[in-house]
């Protein structure tokens, strides 16, 4: 039963799948063949340069103790943008290590002996490093690029979080949306390519050392054939990575339209990693490709409010749902404005002042922050606000977002506001809080208001009776020179605007979370329900 459907899954997957492995054997090959490039040239330096040997292999190593996502975020700020050139700068500087130390290490370990029968024949420094101390050297070198990339294969699957593609998109999905099938196609595949990836990098190394003995027919067949075979297996492997890449990418947009002009406009959308993102970035793309001869380029779960924000302050992405609470107190660090209309002005006005970029009319419904706890332990310690939490708060356990754990509108500021105290604070991914929640391995989350999953797993959000909160009105948030060039954009995502409340996302969310379907099938549904996918928009044309 569970091998049936999960090969279903697959299948209905297959071509995203292929789109995805070419994008990690891209991302993994260019990163090594980057890190062979630079490592190796290092690592003979350190061989030959003995004072400089501490500092060089001291610092590769300490690249090595930065966290994956730290070191993607940190070149995400650096960089100033999102995508495939931070990603690949982040995998060759963690494959530097191992590069540099093997190389240094076969280089030390050739036999003195050796190296000075080559000076006796009249060898000079260069050509005894080329042709005696590097391929007497190469299997320890090879080695250390076997491990680099394999390593590099488990790593690139975090490059999804900024949007770089790859294996790591489905799990980064299924991450969002609790969906076990997501996860096991990116990590399954993923496991699968490191050890191809090792394999045909050992197959090269084994081209590279063999040296043919027994008949000669048998040597013949060696020198011709398999042992050329084998040292182009690597770059056979990324040749399938870029054929399947660059197929999957034709047929996804041979099944695209085209504008009427000929000329591509391509609106790219970004969101959140969290369900309510993913539903809503889709509202927005449906509704544009309905309407509009635009195209529109998904680049969703990008992470947390600043990743996306970059991005589009960047011109990265065009457009994302942001919320009017977490714009004003953690992107234009303001104070709490508790007039949701009054925010949203302000919003709009410091957003086209600081960051070229206009808020369009919100969609209808407020996601504020909810502190919830299990209803039981609500009507056993008498929480009704959550004054009432923070007298009891260190014998409890909290599990919040770690986006929530630092900002200002977040636990510091609400640990201050109410004095609270709890016994243990664990960072938790937004799709895991609730189960964490209901499995008693916390008790006190911070909840989203319209989150479905409140009343199905009996919690209950406690008043904030000291109006910590700002309102969080959603709206979609676009840069004003994509509105310039495309001012239909207006028209189509005013179509929900005011129109979806509190209860209806809640049920989209429930959608998604409780009942496990596609954000995509979900918001298309909701779309059709209101006949939004079949009006005609005065003026579509962009």
């Amino acid at each position: 039963m569970f091998w049936s459907r999960w090969i279903s899954f697959v299948a209905e997957r297959l071509p995203e799948l292929w789109l995805r492995v070419g994008e990690h054997l891209m991302l993994t090959g260019l990163s090594t063949g980057a890190a062979i490039l630079i490592g190796v040239p290092l690592g003979i330096c350190a061989a030959r340069i003995r004072w400089l040997r501490g500092g060089l292999t001291g610092a590769v190593g300490i690249l090595q103790t930065i966290p994956s996502l730290a070191m993607l975020v940190i070149l995400l700020a650096l960089l100033h943008r999102i995508g495939t050139m931070p990603a690949i700068i982040a995998l060759t500087l963690y494959a530097l290590l191992p590069i540099v130390r093997n190389t240094l290490a076969g280089l030390e370990g050739v036999a003195p002996e050796v190296v000075e029968a080559a000076r006796g024949i009249g060898m000079d420094a260069r050509q005894r490093l080329w042709l005696v101390e590097i391929p007497i050297a190469m299997p320890v070198i090879v080695a250390g690029i076997r491990t680099a990339a394999v390593v590099g294969v488990g790593i690139a699957t975090l490059s999804a979080f900024i949007g770089a593609g790859g294996l790591g998109q489905f799990i980064n999905r299924g991450l969002a949306l609790s969906n076990t099938d997501l996860i096991l196609l990116g990590a399954v595949p993923a496991a699968l390519l490191a050890l191809i990836v090792d394999g045909a990098i050992a197959a090269a190394q084994w081209g590279l050392r063999y040296r043919p003995t027994g008949a000669s027919r048998r040597r013949v067949v060696v020198r011709r054939f398999l042992r050329p075979l084998a040292l182009a297996t690597p770059a056979l492997l990324i040749a399938v990575g870029c054929a399947a890449y660059f197929s999957a990418r034709a047929d996804s947009s041979g099944t695209s339209r085209k504008p009427a002009g000929g000329d591509d406009h391509t609106i790219r959308i970004g969101t959140k990693n969290f369900t309510e993102q993913l539903i809503v970035g889709e509202l927005m793309a449906q509704l544009i490709e309905a309407h509009t001869d635009l195209q529109v380029e998904r680049r969703f779960n990008l992470g947390g409010t600043m990743i996306c924000h970059g991005a589009l302050e960047n011109g990265e992405i065009d457009l994302y749902a942001e919320y009017t609470g977490t714009a004003l107190t953690a992107i234009l660090e303001r104070s709490v404005i508790a007039d949701p209309d009054r925010a949203w002005r302000v919003v709009d006005r410091e957003y086209r002042r600081r960051f070229a970029a206009d808020w369009l009319p919100p969609f209808g419904f407020d996601n504020t922050y909810a502190i919830t706890v299990r209803e039981a332990d609500a009507a056993s310690l008498d929480l009704r606000t959550i004054s009432d939490l923070a007298a009891v708060s260190e014998t409890l356990r909290a599990g919040f977002t770690a986006e929530f754990s630092e900002r200002p509108d977040g636990y510091p500021g609400l640990r201050r506001a109410y004095g609270l105290e709890f016994d243990e604070v664990r960072d938790l991914d937004p799709a895991l809080m609730v189960q964490a929640i209901a499995n008693r391995e916390v008790d006190v989350i911070c909840a989203f208001a319209t989150d479905g999953r409140i009343a199905a797993y009996d919690l209950k959000p406690l008043r904030d009776d000291r109006g910590f909160f700002p309102p969080y009105q959603a709206a979609p948030v676009v840069r004003l020179e994509v509105l310039q060039a495309h001012p239909v954009l207006r028209k189509v995502l005013a179509l929900p605007a005011g129109r979806l409340d509190d209860a209806g996302m809640q049920r989209l969310n429930y959608e998604v979370d409780g009942n496990g379907r596609s954000p995509r099938a979900v918001a298309r549904e909701f779309l059709e329900d209101r006949a939004w996918l079949k009006e005609e928009t005065a003026g579509s044309s962009p």
